[in-house]
């Protein structure tokens, strides 16, 4: 089996464990997933079966958006409702004040990644460190908040948050910010990732649905390499430069149409419409360069 199935992941696994599901259901021995979610978190978790996975460096990994709740008063080691409690305050806030705090959220912010994260120091992931009970100086990075809107009052000082925004957003760090500038503590309860690579929650499966089908109805879920990709522009060429375009040849630019394409990388298809894989143009060169081609057994 080749291609992407869009998993909504579940509560409580990781999103290797997740993907690993699938080996099962699809009898795929090869998989991966793009843009990791937290074992605590659910959504938006495309996943590449077969000789898929070595197009996912170049599946988009820009913008996404996520629903999230929040308590007040409380802030722990991991800055979510898993972590050990090191802060609590009192709490004297109401939502029209967490309605204001939200403004100043909004657009290119700097923010400092938590210490249980992906990242790594000296060749040492941040989250290793954290539990040796090690904290790191951490460069503040530029991430840019699209859209920031308060969705639910729950009880108790809990609220909801949507966050559309750039990637390396942690949405962890955003509701202990929030708390900060609310004079008290926050820690995040829930996670939902709703989208993420250019696909919506929508159009996701849960684990369970597709236990419970088919081979043939699972199957159907399975998205073409090419439809992952649909981001990129595409571009088509004849015969003779597709023969060329997948045994790693580069393509002069005179030769293809259109001509004046900008620079970038592009989805490759043959005359009668047969994908062959992702190219990028360098105008400086005047060529289009085969970055990865489909091989005879990718179907």
């Amino acid at each position: 089996m080749t291609g992407f199935v869009i998993l909504d992941k579940p509560e409580g696994l990781s999103s290797f464990q997740a993907s690993r599901a699938l080996r099962r259901i699809y009898n795929e021995k090869k998989i991966g997933h793009t843009g990791t979610l937290d074992p605590m978190a659910t959504g938006v978790l495309p996943v590449a079966l077969g000789s898929a996975t070595r197009f996912i460096p170049f599946i988009p990994d820009e913008d996404k958006e996520y629903i999230a709740r929040f308590k007040l008063g409380i802030r722990t080691d991991t800055l979510d409702i898993t972590g050990t409690v090191i802060d609590e305050s009192d709490v004297n806030v109401s939502a029209f004040d967490v309605e204001n705090a939200l403004g100043s959220f909004r657009g290119k912010l700097m923010q400092v990644p938590p210490m249980y994260s992906a990242l790594s120091k000296d060749g040492v992931k941040l989250y290793k460190l954290a539990r040796q009970g090690q904290t790191v100086e951490r460069e503040a990075r530029e991430i840019n908040i699209y859209s920031l809107e308060l969705t639910c009052v729950l009880e108790y000082n809990e609220y909801e948050i949507r966050v559309a925004c750039s990637k390396g957003t942690y949405i962890r760090s955003l509701i202990d910010d929030i708390g900060v500038a609310l004079n008290t503590y926050a820690v995040m309860t829930k996670l939902r990732r709703t989208k993420s690579n250019g696909f919506d929650i929508k159009n996701a499966v849960s684990l369970d649905s597709l236990s419970e089908m088919p081979f043939e109805k699972a199957a159907e879920r399975i998205i073409n390499i090419d439809a992952a990709l649909s981001a990129y522009p595409e571009i088509s060429v004849s015969e003779a430069q597709a023969k060329r375009f997948l045994n790693g040849g580069e393509l002069s630019l005179d030769r293809l149409k259109p001509i004046e394409a900008a620079d970038g990388l592009y989805r490759v298809y043959s005359e009668d419409g047969r994908f062959l894989g992702v190219g990028e143009i360098q105008r400086e060169l005047f060529s289009l360069f085969p970055k990865r081609v489909m091989n005879a057994d990718d179907k």
